[in-house]
């Protein structure tokens, strides 16, 4: 027995079917973020890159006022866990030789201890408050002011001082350090991000609070545990730390499981395809069309490190969304030239 269909049956077949093929993909389709998620945002985020590090010593809390006192919108700070899991703002999972004396007072030899080694109450001996003169970063900070006696703070400590320096007003960008590549000095992606999201709620930041980090597994496990707390996707092309591998086989480390190549090479895409809505290149590596094309996908870009007045102009002049400094102080004299509002001062 045969069995045939009107062409009016066949129609709404084909119909039919339409309509469930997309509901199918529709499953496997992560929904964007809503218009919400840059609701209360900022115009133009003048972010101090940790606290005014060309200016006074980095993530330390003589620098954060001072950076509060210059006015900033976003103070930036980098994050390390210890052996003992407390979270401390420092850059990078080993103290650095350049800018740490030992308890003797002599400079640390490389490579230097890993945080993760170090318990809370060993990491307080050491003075992160000068540059070794002779160092390469001496010379690329020539106006960096030594504080001698400057201890690696907690992030505890160093929100509590910008909140009541700032009256609850500052906002946050925490870098998050972890590296894929040698997992035997970095926490683990899912124990710094429940740490971190804690204590972001527990001192009631979470509005002004946004978190980055170059190993992409780590805001993976802060969206998980904290959909609400804003995410920056940062990524470096630099020579020495690729972050991204365009035209490399297979997916770089750092960018949780996603291949660059898959979305015809396009970082703002690979961003977009992570559920990002903020990102963050190195300055360096923007692109022809990087910005129009982020913009159509509904990115807002952050640009890093930027210490030259006339790119901070030139980047002004593009529309960014934020720039990433050393010198706060340089940015609101170019910010001041356009007629821009300048954030806060907080004495």
């Amino acid at each position: 027995m045969t069995f045939r269909m009107s062409k009016a049956s066949k129609a709404s077949l084909v119909v039919t079917l339409i309509f469930a093929a997309l509901a199918a993909i529709s499953l496997f389709t992560v929904e964007p973020e809503p218009d919400r998620f840059f609701a209360g945002q900022p115009p133009f985020d003048l972010e101090g890159h940790q606290g005014a590090r060309g200016l006074y010593p980095g993530n330390t809390l003589s620098g954060f006022r001072a950076a509060l006192a210059l006015g900033v919108t976003t103070l930036g700070m980098d994050l390390a866990m210890t052996g003992d899991g407390e979270i401390v703002v420092h850059e990078g999972l080993r103290l650095s030789p350049a800018r740490t004396r030992g308890p003797d007072g002599a400079w640390l030899e490389p490579p230097g201890p890993a945080l993760l080694a170090l318990d809370l109450a060993a990491l307080a001996a050491y003075d992160v408050g000068r540059l070794r003169p002779d160092s390469e970063a001496a010379a690329r900070w020539p106006e960096q002011r030594g504080l001698d006696g400057a201890a690696i703070p907690t992030l505890d400590a160093a929100i509590a001082l910008a909140e009541e320096v700032s009256g609850g007003r500052i906002r946050y960008a925490f870098a998050a350090g972890l590296t894929p590549i040698d997992p035997e000095i970095s926490a683990d992606p899912q124990v710094f991000a429940a740490a971190l999201v804690a204590a972001i709620r527990a001192a009631g930041i979470v509005e002004r609070s946004t978190v980055r980090s170059f190993d992409w597994r780590l805001l993976a496990a802060v969206h998980q545990i904290a959909p609400e707390i804003r995410r920056i996707f940062p990524t470096s092309e630099a020579a020495g730390f690729d972050t991204v591998d365009r035209g490399k086989p297979g997916a770089s480390p750092w960018t949780a499981g996603l291949d660059v190549d898959d979305y015809d090479a396009s970082v703002p895409r690979l961003v977009a395809a992570a559920g990002g809505r903020l990102w963050a290149p190195r300055v360096q590596d923007l692109r022809e069309g990087d910005l129009a094309e982020a913009r159509r996908l509904g990115l807002r870009v952050v640009v890093w490190t930027v210490n030259e007045p006339e790119i901070m102009a030139d980047l002004l002049d593009r529309q960014v969304a934020g720039i990433v400094t050393d010198y706060p102080d340089r940015l609101r004299a170019v910010m001041g030239e356009r007629g821009m509002a300048l954030p806060p001062a907080y004495e």
